[in-house]
């Protein structure tokens, strides 16, 4: 009782003593002699055993120094369970907490993330955290966590955490069910790292120190912790079962059908294969409760990417869809079971029947991904029953480099055929990348080859490519190119366009000026080339800029640009059917732009883009951004806009697109949250309306009602309408 009483009222201060900051950090964990009470105060004598994480650094506003108001991070464990508990000292208690909602983002407000990697690759990693009134987020990092979408809180996992506000702190404690984790059999050390954000001394810190120019999740900066008990025992045979079962009514008004009543049911099953595999199952899958995109203005020629949100695809996502470049992907995963609607741009669902996935870690040194997915027909969109396979492995070479290897099979099972469509039989992708990272992050870069394989004629069916970046504290250097032959063909990846060859080049100068009100400051400039085979150089632009970011967390940047735009098509920018402008000529324009972010610990917070210039033959300038009222901690009002004005010369388009889509998320409770999504896109005449409500009555078991509602802006006619009510449980057997 004593030693308790001594653990909470001793400064941090005269605990630790500082570290050298050339050597990474290290703490313990220890081997729990009797159980926890879950309430997040860290009473028991055990969590003292050990050394914890503490003495962070300092990332913002400065990076030089340790942060004032420290963090102490405690680590035990038994036969079952990791257990962590905290203590995040404060000068004050008007926190900012945007909602009880979990899975929250970690900027503009307080909370602590934890990040665990088992395997001590430095390329994934496993994401815990809280804030100061006990709300949970999980997630997964890939790729290093090298920018901000290789953070995935998607991801769910059953574990429990509780925190307390005390005198001059706030604590938690978690308790994280080994069977939620993979690591290495027999191995007594992980590496861990963890951030902080502090709002009452608007401060960032880290434990192991990250400098400002890095972004604060890579997994490059890396301390250990070592388990003083002997290594914990990998729940290697569990297997988690998340049965559901759902009912909805559906009608679609536009093509007056009849209202559709329907039901189903069906399981995912998570089964632990040794110390690094998991194996996810899954039968009839249903994913109405995920939630809709966000919706926006296209003006381009191609296609735009959104996001994998589905729950099955996101474990180890990374072995399967970081192969090649962004826009020359051999695998994405929303070409499985899912299609977008041309007149409402919003996704259907394509039935799946089963689908196995078995990913993870083979030893230190190798991963594996198999994927096999049977999907139905769908005679609506022209598509055959589909099956679906996908092999990925990965070799790490040196401290975080790799070698990978992909194949991709798209084979048509069914005796279905659509005369409009080449390809009907099968689709097949080959290749391989080398993916570079020094142990310092300084050089990170990746070159890939990779052929396509089908039942129509061969031909130019390569895609290769090759970047190369480098970081250091003033300089921010990027090179890539990019190859995309004209028979290019890979059905299940994102690949929007096709017959090019591409290089460009990125630069950001970085300083640290001795300004009490700014952080960073500095110019940057990016260029961007296209040539295709026989035709010369077609498409370049060009742009040039500054940026500021202040101690407030506020940003703004301006700049300016130029772009050559070669049509070889006739083609409208604003896809609204109208006189498209004629090919076979160029287009050259200039624009001016500026964007700012206020400062997001505030309870109403902006952020736009504003635009101007030349746009084709004619002009356009457009406004875009958002707007963030939180009315703490029951939920937030976020207000998303998107006005482009084009003006061309008759007689071709000169429109208004307008987009606006307010997201208001309510939580009740930190089980219980509602949220409506409404999307009004000009472009499409549509007007989208979501709303979810979610009741989290066990750890990780959900039930969801969705209602969602599509109009026909012009007229305002119900396109179509449906009601899904979900329940699942999670299972542990």
């Amino acid at each position: 009782m004593l030693a308790a009483c001594l653990f909470h009222l001793a400064p941090v201060a005269s605990q630790f003593q500082p570290r050298d900051p050339g050597i990474p950090p290290a703490a313990t964990a220890v081997r729990f002699t009797q159980n926890i009470t879950l309430d997040g105060q860290l009473n028991e004598a055990d969590w003292l055993r050990s050394s914890p994480a503490t003495d962070f650094w300092e990332t913002f506003p400065a990076d030089t120094s340790r942060v004032k108001d420290q963090t102490e991070i405690y680590f035990g464990y038994d036969d079952k369970n990791l257990y962590v508990g905290a203590k995040c000292y404060v000068q004050g208690f008007n926190f900012v907490i945007p909602s009880l909602r979990r899975d929250y983002r970690a900027g503009g407000n307080d909370n602590l993330t934890l990040v665990f990697n088992p395997f001590k690759d430095k390329t994934n990693a496993i994401v815990f955290g809280m804030n100061p009134l006990g709300v949970t987020r999980e997630a997964l990092i890939y790729n290093g966590g090298e920018n901000n979408a290789d953070f995935r809180e998607e991801w769910d996992n059953k574990w429990y955490g509780e925190s307390f506000i005390g005198e001059n702190y706030w604590s938690v404690e978690m308790i994280i069910p080994f069977i939620s984790l993979r690591f290495p059999e027999g191995d007594p050390q992980w590496y861990f790292n963890s951030y902080r954000f502090d709002t009452q001394s608007n401060t960032r810190s880290t434990w192991n120190r990250i400098p400002q120019n890095q972004i604060i999740m890579s997994l490059a900066y890396m301390g250990t912790i070592d388990f003083l008990g002997g290594a914990p025992q990998a729940q290697g045979g569990n297997t988690t079962l998340i049965p559901y079962v759902s009912a909805g009514v559906a009608k679609d008004y536009a093509a007056s059908t009849a209202t559709a009543w329907n039901s189903g049911i069906g399981a995912d099953a998570k089964v632990g294969i040794g110390s690094g595999l998991n194996l996810d199952l899954t039968v009839n899958p249903d994913f109405s409760q995920v939630e809709v995109d966000e919706q926006v203005i296209n003006t381009t020629r191609f296609e735009l990417f959104f996001p994998e949100r589905r729950q099955f695809f996101l474990e180890n996502a990374d072995l399967f869809s970081s192969f090649g470049f962004e826009e020359s992907n051999p695998f994405f995963s929303r070409r499985i079971g899912v299609a977008r609607d041309t007149t409402t741009g919003v996704a259907l669902q394509n039935p799946i029947y089963y689908g196995a996935r078995l990913s993870g870690k083979l030893n230190d040194d190798y991963r594996i991904g198999l994927l096999n997915m049977q999907a139905a027909a769908n005679f609506d969109q022209g598509l055959p029953s589909y099956n679906y396979t996908v092999a990925a492995g990965q070799r790490k070479i040196g401290d975080r480099s790799s070698l990978g290897a992909i194949f991709v099979n798209k084979q048509n099972l069914g005796s279905f055929t659509d005369s409009s469509e080449v390809n009907q039989n099968f689709n097949r992708v080959v290749g391989a990348d080398y993916i570079l990272a020094t142990k310092d992050n300084k050089w990170n870069g990746k070159t890939f080859l990779h052929r396509s394989f089908s039942d129509q004629d061969g031909g130019d069916d390569y895609v290769h490519g090759i970047t190369i970046a480098y970081r250091q504290r003033h300089w921010n250097l990027q090179y890539y190119h990019a190859y995309v032959g004209e028979n290019y063909n890979a059905e299940v990846g994102f690949v929007p366009r096709k017959g090019f060859f591409t290089s460009g080049f990125e630069g950001q100068r970085i300083d640290y000026p001795n300004n009490p009100r700014v952080v960073q400051k500095g110019p940057f400039t990016a260029g961007q080339f296209f040539s295709q085979p026989g035709a010369g150089i077609t498409d370049y632009n060009f742009d040039f800029g500054y940026e500021w970011r202040y101690t407030n967390t506020s940003e703004f940047n301006a700049g300016v640009g130029f772009a050559n735009i070669f049509l070889f098509e006739d083609f409208d920018p604003t896809r609204t059917d109208a006189t498209p402008l004629p090919g076979n000529r160029n287009y050259g324009y200039w624009r001016v732009g500026m964007e700012y972010l206020s400062d997001a610990r505030k309870k109403l917070a902006v952020n736009y883009e504003l635009q101007a210039g030349e746009f084709f033959n004619g002009t356009s300038y457009s406004l875009g951004g958002g707007l963030l009222y939180r009315y703490q901690p029951k939920g937030s009002i976020n207000l998303r806009f998107n006005y482009q004005f084009i003006n061309l010369p008759a007689p071709y388009a000169s429109t208004a697109l307008f987009l606006i889509g307010p997201r208001i998320d309510l939580t009740f409770s930190k089980s219980l949250f509602l949220t409506t999504f409404l999307q009004y896109n000009e472009q499409f005449d549509n007007f989208n309306l979501n709303a979810r409500l979610q009741w989290r009555f066990a750890p990780v078991s959900d039930f969801f009602l969705v209602y969602t509602d599509n109009y026909n802006t012009v007229g305002w006619e119900v396109r179509n309408r449906s009601v899904v009510a979900k329940a699942t449980y999670w299972l542990n057997i």
